[in-house]
């Protein structure tokens, strides 16, 4: 049956109340509360992802991810640049400006910026996010990833700052974009965009893993203060983080 609400999956943490975490989730929660949207959390752990969401996807996908919505149509809808496309689609105003230029730039800065700083989130994300009943998954499928036990990989690849050293290129070259427009604060100068949701999701990531790390990474970028005031004029966006 129809209704007005959208359904959002995003995946659980520790502490007394599940508060958002994950980086792709997190656009999509800011798409939502962005927009206005009535929706619904309905939150996740890793080993439940699949028997919740497989009856509801092609045959042929294999992984099923978060974020995942159902749309008031009842259309499941898995991924997040997916899901902001459905969304504006059917919610056009205020405008997530979907075709900017400077979304495939962030993006691809991102991923590399992902990479660089896997031995410092992926360890810390279990020992300070994720709930019991995840762990074993996690450390499961990362070592796999990592092609080594995550305390090892920590141990080997983490130490001395190097992932911040190896991420500042790629997270400095986000400052030099966000910079360029002096209108700010945000990548379209005083026009919000999904841009700045991608961007701010990565760096909620790094946030909710501890201030220790969330500083490295502000520090990494060369210029802290640009991120921090783009996150503080995000607050009304990000501020619904726990339901």
């Amino acid at each position: 049956m129809a209704t007005s609400k959208v359904t959002f999956f995003d995946l659980g943490s520790n502490g007394p109340k599940n508060k958002a975490w994950n980086s792709s989730a997190w656009r999509t929660r800011f798409v939502l509360n962005y927009k206005g949207l009535d929706y619904e959390t309905e939150w996740l752990e890793y080993p439940d992802i699949r028997p919740r969401l497989k009856d509801h996807v092609p045959e042929d996908v294999k992984i099923c991810t978060i974020p995942t919505v159902i749309m008031p149509d009842g259309t499941y809808i898995m991924d997040s640049s997916k899901i902001a496309n459905a969304i504006e689609k059917i919610c056009p105003s205020p405008s997530l400006h979907l075709d900017s230029p400077l979304r495939e730039k962030v993006e691809a800065y991102i991923a590399c910026a992902h990479i660089a700083l896997a031995p410092v989130s992926i360890p810390n994300v279990p020992r300070r996010l994720l709930n019991e009943r995840s762990h074993e998954y996690w450390h499961e499928t990362r070592s796999n990833y990592t092609g080594m036990p995550l305390d090892q990989y920590e141990k080997e690849q983490g130490g001395d700052g190097k992932p911040y050293k190896a991420a500042a290129p790629h997270l400095q070259a986000v400052t030099a974009i966000l910079n360029e427009n002096l209108d700010g604060p945000f990548f379209m100068g005083s026009t919000i965009s999904y841009t700045d949701f991608v961007w701010a999701g990565f760096l909620t990531l790094f946030r909710r893993i501890g201030d220790d790390v969330f500083w490295s990474v502000l520090e990494a970028t060369g210029d802290g203060a640009v991120h921090q005031k783009l996150l503080d004029k995000l607050e009304r966006w990000s501020a619904r983080d726990d339901h």
